[in-house]
């Protein structure tokens, strides 16, 4: 398919259903990798990400089993060890897998080769890397200095552990998923260390989910210090059956399309207790102007229904969730004054530069649009029907298929690249309409 029409949304309920959250899958991948015994996730995500997180599990030798119709995988951890010592590992453009599998095998006592997508070899890695060195692992580059692709030898290569407190500096500015790969791997190596943060980015919340996670699959917990600080302890991971909640990152999008419509919509299976950040755009919706129910049928579910008029302009600062700035970016066009999005700077070095993507695109629409520094100055108005360019980014392509979808329609350009996330999106846009 190499583009996708969308029409005008005339329906009434928005009822749809997500797959499980990928950030959350590839997390349970490694914790569960990291663990002693066998442990069963369900409701995990089969998206192009995730199936190369678990092909490379494969490749560096974990029993894996995984049955995509049941959304469930089973994987033979190995308390910490990789079972064998040479391997290939191809991580696509997933920029959790680069990072998590880059940090484990950064652990490990083998030789390996990581290579990637030329999308992924662009996005950043260097602080990542630099931490790594810091700590001991051995990289040899295979192309640019700092990327894709390269070889690791692992920290505990020709050593039984590494026992003596160690201290990394890091900085996240570029991408909190750096922190999330130290914090998972290091008890597996080492008994003590502190990670000194030395940027300016407050908004952790996948952090945050990382944290949560390691205690889920049996760690201590993580240490707080002072100075911005985190001190990571060594110990043991323990396998166990794991629950993966619906990806939130997905279901916004159908509840942005509830506020730019008026419409109400539920995602089935979301969760009061949610571990995911992007929960927060629902908050951010609230503000403005829509209503928030989880007892309008009496089960539980989370509905939200759009204004009966336009949606109230806004400025909000997104570092802490990011993903949905172009969500956002997609509903502006339907509000009542201007949307100025700010903090996130760091969303240029993703998929696309998805600053000046949503600039370019929104101006396409006929939107006026205003790149800030750290973000954009969205100025209401009618978008029309157009082609967008989705520069290979799943975010854009479902983004803006709700701008179509709320307005007069729109045309996506290669939309299967929603697959790196989410591959059923747009069969579910047309199950919705049916």
């Amino acid at each position: 398919m190499t583009s996708y029409k969308v029409k005008k949304y005339l329906k009434e309920d928005i009822v749809a259903e997500v797959p499980g959250s990928k950030s959350m899958t590839n997390r349970a991948l490694l914790l569960a990798a990291m663990a002693d015994g066998t442990s069963r996730l369900e409701g995990a995500a089969f998206s192009e990400d995730s199936v190369h997180f678990l092909k490379a599990l494969e490749s560096l030798g974990f029993k894996v089993e995984a049955d995509e119709k049941k959304c469930s995988v089973v994987i033979e951890g190995h308390g910490g060890n990789i079972p064998n010592k040479n391997a290939k590992i191809y991580v696509g453009s997933a920029g959790t897998a680069a990072r998590f599998l880059t940090a484990f095998t950064a652990m490990g006592d083998g030789e390996y080769v990581l290579d990637s997508s030329d999308q992924m070899r662009k996005r950043p890695m260097r602080e990542l890397l630099g931490a790594l060195e810091g700590l001991g692992a051995e990289f040899t580059w295979l192309g640019e200095e700092y990327t894709f692709p390269m070889r690791v030898r692992g920290i505990l290569y020709g050593r039984n552990a590494v026992g003596e407190p160690k201290t990394v500096n890091l900085n996240i500015d570029r991408s909190s998923q750096f922190l999330s790969a130290l914090l998972m791997v290091l008890p597996i190596a080492f008994d003590d260390v502190t990670i000194k943060m030395t940027g300016t980015r407050e908004a952790r919340s996948y952090v945050e989910m990382t944290e949560q996670m390691m205690k889920q699959f049996g760690h201590r917990g993580v240490e707080k210090l002072e100075n911005d600080s985190y001190r990571v302890r060594g110990g043991n991971y323990t396998a166990r059956d794991y629950d993966i909640e619906p990806d939130v990152s997905a279901a916004c999008y159908f509840y942005a399309l509830a506020a730019a419509t008026g419409k109400w919509a539920m995602v089935k299976r979301m969760r009061k207790d949610s571990l995911q950040g992007d929960m927060k755009f629902i908050g951010l919706l609230e503000k403005m102007g829509c209503t928030v129910s989880w007892e309008r049928d009496g089960e539980q579910n989370l509905w939200l229904k759009g204004p009966d008029g336009k949606l109230k302009g806004i400025e909000v600062k997104m570092s802490d969730f990011s993903d949905q700035a172009l969500t956002l970016a997609a509903i502006a066009p339907f509000a009542d004054s201007d949307v100025t999005i700010t903090g996130i700077a760091h969303i240029r070095g993703q998929e696309s530069d998805r600053i000046k993507v949503i600039v370019d695109e929104l101006n396409k629409m006929g939107i006026s649009c205003n790149e800030l520094p750290d973000g954009v100055k969205i100025h209401p108005g009618t978008p029309k029907n157009t082609s967008i360019e989705t520069y290979n980014d799943h975010r854009v392509a479902m983004s803006f298929a709700v701008t179509g979808l709320a307005g007069d329609g729109m045309t996506i350009l290669n939309p299967m690249c929603c697959k790196k996330t989410f591959a059923g999106f747009f069969d579910e846009i047309d199950r919705l309409e049916e």
